[in-house]
């Protein structure tokens, strides 16, 4: 997928002249000579203009993990939207799908199964040119530290099993490898997801795509703050820059009711990057089989952000840490 392709001193030997990206221009004398430097500048500047496949144009889910996960027992859905108001018109595959003005989404069902496990189940869907596609299924296994609310170094780790149709890619089994580690106090917060995809048959690969989050506690249920994603390609032998995907969105997290809500605008930096997104992320959390209904209400707004006074230092860095950014 090279723009370029091939070693930084091959030569492009014109019969008349040389034109080396090495060495410059070695021309023979004669009047011949401007015209092959014209032509050796077009070969070298082509693959330049040519349109840059991103490194992957199906973003389903657009999200930092935070290693919060339900309440054993608890039912937690989310809703994610994604709308690529600039993106690739380009395809990955002949005759595939196109990020430009598409909007891409899932439902993402998740279950607490113990205190440090989640389990988790999407049905990811594109709309695209009027037409809903299906994209599959995914499952996935979220292993975390306990109580990583609470904390204020918390870490973890999800294994995401994914089937994709052929439309959106040309390897269709997959499994994304995310360790989460993450520092908090009461103002700020700090993740880190460095992601391996990895896809399996013919040409598959283990490609990295990290994830970053800084954000600011703003109390009463709001954050602010900054999330970077980032597609390099290929683990040891990453793609040029301008086929890489890097962008930075502008994030904000809000309550309403009992609804957790996440608003984002994405800029992306390089051709093979989706160049203006909108993201949303709608999130609620059931209540929990056996429990008071107003006790499993309180415990849940100060792990989002109440105004509730904490009783210790522990505590007050849990504070304003909404359910859904997982």
């Amino acid at each position: 997928m090279s723009a370029f392709g091939g070693k930084a001193d091959i030569m492009y030997d014109l019969g008349i002249g040389r034109l080396s990206r090495s060495t410059g221009v070695s021309l023979k004398k004669g009047p011949i000579s401007a015209a092959t430097l014209l032509v050796g500048a077009a070969i070298m500047v082509a693959p330049m203009l040519s349109p840059a496949l991103a490194a992957d144009q199906v973003h389903d889910e657009i999200q930092v993990y935070n290693a919060e996960i339900a309440e054993v027992g608890q039912w937690t859905i989310q809703q994610h939207l994604n709308y690529a108001v600039t993106g690739q018109q380009q395809s990955e595959i002949p005759g595939g799908f196109t990020s430009n003005h598409a909007l891409q989404g899932t439902p993402e069902f998740a279950y607490g199964i113990t205190d440090w496990w989640e389990i988790g189940f999407y049905l990811p869907f594109a709309a695209e040119s009027s037409q809903l596609l299906s994209n599959g299924a995914k499952i996935r296994n979220l292993f975390v530290v306990p109580d990583a609310a609470k904390r204020n170094f918390f870490y973890g780790i999800n294994f995401e099993l994914s089937y994709e149709m052929p439309r959106f890619s040309s390897k269709p089994w997959g499994l994304e490898i995310r360790p989460i580690i993450g520092v908090r106090n009461s103002e700020w917060e700090f993740i880190v997801n460095p992601i391996v995809d990895l896809s399996f048959g013919a040409g598959g690969e283990a490609d990295f795509a990290p994830a970053v989050r800084l954000a600011r506690n703003l109390g009463q249920d709001r954050y602010v703050g900054l999330e970077y994603y980032a597609d390099l390609g290929k683990i040891g032998d990453f793609l040029p820059l301008n086929e890489q995907s890097h962008q930075l969105f502008a994030v904000t997290d809000f309550k309403v009711s009992t609804i957790d809500v996440e608003l984002g605008a994405g800029y992306g930096f390089t051709p093979g990057s989706d160049r203006f997104v909108l993201k949303a992320i709608l999130g609620y959390a059931f209540p929990v089989p056996g429990k008071d209904n107003d006790s499993s209400r309180q415990t849940l707004s100060m792990r989002m952000g109440s105004s509730a006074h904490a009783t210790d230092d522990l505590m007050m860095s849990s504070l304003g840490y909404p359910l859904f950014r997982k």
